[in-house]
């Protein structure tokens, strides 16, 4: 079996379509070898063996030793050197190659192979002992940092120190001497704190390093990089041993980075940075300030004419924009990394459309070149990258954006706050439905508990708000009005901000930057548009939600929350005597002072959305909810009912339950005290009549929550329709018992939305609010590779939607069959739903235009 793949002399054992075997880099550099490109020789060691070694604790096998033998003897004939050779010594690098890039993740060594003897010979044949010392120097600095992990600083400080000592400025400055007395220092530091000589066998060190590569793939930044990145932790990185070349050996030497386009602004230019006499980290770690590679066409015209031929070959070859590391040699150019180049959203869109235009890739292809989920980055601010920031503590990235406010502890003090004119951020342990006017009022969200689709997340992705959930680290204290977190007390009024897209605290404030929507986002949408299957709603509770969702280009409501309107200061009274009444007629009392509030609502509602299907879903929580829990609201609620505050207590003791999700609410409700239901189907007949005499088309359905028993849809549907018999009714399906008997659930339903948030509780037998600190260990462990209430996991809760979809329309043919969960805004679950057949997805506003374009991917894929 083969575990190393030589590339060298214009021949190579791999090729561009081997990433998971050789890693991006190994498989570009023997893409670039075949292509006739200037790629100095070496080999590729393979993934596999990563995870291998990793697994048997370090060790290499047999086999293993005699490839890579084998295939340095090639790279030393295709480059006239000889490895760990007294006289013409061949020195190389090892550096990492995952399948995906992940740039300063893992680990490099360069120059290795020198020693007491080889630096001598270096010396002796290139006949710049200046050049040979410096090489070694930074070779025994990599070393010991990667293989040794001893850190940087030790040998940071003494090469200062001694620049300071002599006068110098610029490590260019040293001499010969005193790079080789730096040497004898860092082997002297290198001892002290390894307790061992520096080795001096090259076999030894190459050895050594390969392992040191193959262990980075498991460092805490890596991991965590994947993390964010969605990379499993499954594929390893391949080692690459590629012979060295030198851009530190004089004034026609240099080394640089260069983008065959702008990454920033994704505009048709030439675009990069380079240095003279240095070596490629020189250039990354900012240890000099690089030179714009635009000045190298006046420094080496000729060398600037062969990059340039370089840009149009490979960009043309990979037909993506690319991101090229180069060295020269003493005039000779080498070719010695590309990769497709990482880019801002707001490039990606341009360089694909251009693309496009000028007939590089169809349509199609464009579409597929942005990442969906980046989209979010452009619809809400971003912190200025220019701006110090002071972390204080870190949650889940609930809600994108960036926001800075001052901390307030109540939703009362929210708005309150918010009607002076101050800029707020509700910073609570978890936030509930009541809260919901400080929400509103509110710039961001802060919460200690909860996950990714807790309240305070769908509330606030709902809202387009900023908001960082479950950072367990807050001490928060609603008495003091206060929140403690590393050491710091942030009282009320203190400035705060918050990055919803790292999940990052910020103390102060921070500088913000708009969002800017190009005429590119248009462009883009609209051929999105042209070839997507699936019809994108949104979740929408309020006419300004509505309106809001129309201008990212909802094509209707697939989810209207109908309790959210309960909540507002006017009718909280009114909902809280109707749950307190002793009797139905008491309760029929209460709720015909609250039809005209929903009416209004939804004719606001359906007019924003004239012409399209709102689909408005009966109350569903249960009505603990809306009851005070507080003495003091307790007491004001007891005065406003005329009742005393111990006949209130009881009352609320009596509507207690031990397992308020899986209660007495939704359909259940809507059952037992069926006038509650009567009077929302009234408010929607009314409002729908009043938008039609205003020349309006308005098309409302009904949606009836937690049918689990398809009696339970036949009950309340022939009781309700009496009332509206001409409008469409159907259920969400999100308990699992309505999955598993849809096709009896579909005789009584127009439509079925799939409410994944719930089903995914009561599936998995997670709670969505409580299960963020265990559901991290989770990923972390590899038991679970994503958070099920982010990513729809198609296994599981994905057979129960994908079974309920063929018994409900075999059953129903003319069913139609939506999702309303918060996965209706991830792209691999929009996927999933295109694949499955579904009429529509409904996603928070300002996901829209993700799962617009996640939509028309999964047609061009599939």
């Amino acid at each position: 079996m083969s575990y190393v793949y030589f590339f060298g002399s214009g021949y190579a054992d791999g090729n561009a379509s081997m990433k998971s075997e050789l890693g991006g880099k190994g498989a570009n550099l023997a893409e670039m070898t075949a292509l006739g490109l200037p790629v100095p020789a070496g080999f590729t060691i393979s993934t596999r063996v990563c995870l291998d070694f990793i697994r048997e604790g370090g060790s290499f096998s047999r086999e293993l030793i005699s490839q890579i033998e084998t295939a340095l003897k090639k790279t030393e004939d295709s480059m006239g050197a000889k490895f760990a050779d007294a006289h013409n010594p061949l020195l190389v690098s090892v550096r990492s190659g995952a399948r995906i890039s992940m740039p300063g993740m893992m680990d490099t060594v360069l120059n290795l192979g020198l020693n007491e003897i080889t630096v001598e010979a270096l010396a002796k044949k290139t006949d710049n002992p200046r050049f040979a010392y410096d090489s070694y120097r930074r070779f025994i600095q990599m070393y010991s940092s990667v293989v040794k992990d001893l850190e940087t600083h030790y040998m940071e400080d003494e090469l200062e120190s001694f620049k300071k000592l002599n006068g110098y400025k610029e490590d260019t400055e040293l001499t010969a001497s005193d790079l080789k007395e730096l040497v004898g220092v860092f082997k002297a530091i290198y001892q002290k704190h390894i307790m061992e000589p520096f080795p001096e066998d090259p076999y030894e060190q190459l050895w050594q390093a390969i392992g040191a590569v193959f262990k980075s793939w498991n460092c805490p930044r890596a991991k965590k990089y994947r993390e964010i990145h969605a990379i499993s932790h499954d594929w390893g990185t391949a080692v690459n041993i590629c012979s060295m070349v030198y851009g530190n050996m004089g004034v026609t030497s240099g080394t640089g980075v260069c983008f065959t386009r702008d990454p920033s602004t994704g505009e048709n230019v030439f675009y990069g940075e380079f240095l003279i006499n240095a070596q490629g980290e020189d250039v990354v770690a900012g240890i000099r300030t690089p030179k714009p590679l635009y000045l190298l066409e006046k420094e080496m015209p000729e060398v600037f004419i062969q990059l340039e031929n370089v840009r149009n070959k490979l960009e043309a070859h990979y037909r993506d924009v690319q991101d090229i590391e180069f060295t020269i040699q003493e005039g000779k150019l080498y070719i010695l990394q590309t990769r497709n180049a990482k880019r801002t959203t707001q490039a990606a869109l341009k360089i694909a459309i251009d693309f496009a235009k000028e007939g590089l890739m169809t349509k199609e292809e464009a579409l597929l070149r942005v990442n969906a989920q980046d989209l979010d980055k452009l619809l809400h601010p971003t912190l200025d990258p220019r701006a110090h920031k002071q972390v204080i503590a870190k949650g889940l990235p609930a809600s994108p954006g960036a926001v800075s406010g001052r901390a307030v502890f109540t939703a009362l003090e929210a708005e309150s706050w918010a009607a002076r004119g101050e800029l707020v951020i509700l910073v609570r342990d978890e936030t509930s439905p009541e809260d919901i006017g400080g929400m509103y009022a509110s710039q961001g969200f802060l919460t200690a508990r909860g996950g990714m689709t807790s309240h305070a997340a769908v509330v606030a992705r709902q809202m387009g708000k900023c908001c960082i959930a479950g950072c367990s680290s807050l001490n928060i204290s609603q008495t003091q009005k206060s929140v403690k977190v590393s050491g710091i007390e942030i009282l009320e009024g203190d400035w705060l901000t918050l990055d919803g897209t790292t999940g990052e605290v910020m103390l102060g404030k921070v500088e913000t930057k708009n969002a800017e929507l190009s005429g590119d986002f248009s462009i883009f949408m609209d051929w999105a548009k042209e070839i997507r299957h699936m019809k994108v709603r949104a979740n929408a509770d309020t006419p300004r939600d509505a309106q809001y969702a129309r201008s990212f280009g909802a094509e209707g409501i697939g989810l209207c929350r109908t309790e959210h309107m309960f909540f507002e200061e006017n009718r909280l009274p009114v909902v809280r005597q109707m749950i307190l009444s002793k009797n139905s007629l008491e309760r029929k009392s209460a709720l015909d002072k609250l039809l005209p509030f929903q009416r209004d609502d939804f004719v606001g509602i359906l007019s924003a959305m004239e012409g399209y299907e709102v689909t408005i879903r009966l109350l569903d929580p249960p009505l603990h909810e809306f009851l005070p829990h507080t003495d003091k609201d307790m007491m004001t609620l007891a005065a406003q009912l005329g009742l005393t505050l111990d006949d209130l207590k009881q009352r609320v003791r009596a509507l207690h339950e031990a397992n308020p999700m899986l209660g007495h609410r939704g359909c259940r409700l809507g059952i037992s005290h069926p006038e509650i239901y009567e009077m929302q189907v009234r408010a929607i007949l009314e409002a729908s009549e009043i938008c039609k005499e205003q020349g309006k088309k308005v098309f409302p359905e009904i949606m009836i929550p937690l049918v689990g028993i398809d009696s339970e849809l036949k009950w309340l549907r022939e009781r309700l329709q009496k009332i509206a018999p001409n409008i469409p009714f159907g259920t969400m399906i999100e308990v699992p018992r309505a999955a598993l008997v849809a096709d009896k659930i579909a005789r009584h339903a127009d439509f079925f939305s799939f409410g994944t948030n719930d089903l995914t509780q009561t599936t998995y037998g997670f709670s969505r609010d409580d299960s963020a600190p265990f559901l991290r260990v989770y990923k972390q462990e590899n038991i679970l590779e994503e958070d099920p209430f982010a990513v729809i996991d198609q296994e599981g809760v994905g057979r129960l939607i994908k079974l309920a979809c063929e018994l409900g329309r075999k059953e129903n043919p003319g069913l139609k069959l939506g999702i309303c969960g918060e996965h209706g805004g991830e792209p691999a679950s929009v996927q999933f739903c295109n694949n499955l057949g579904l009429n529509y997805v409904s996603c928070s506003p300002f996901r829209i235009p993700i799962a617009m374009l996640a939509a028309a991917q999964a047609v061009v894929k599939k």
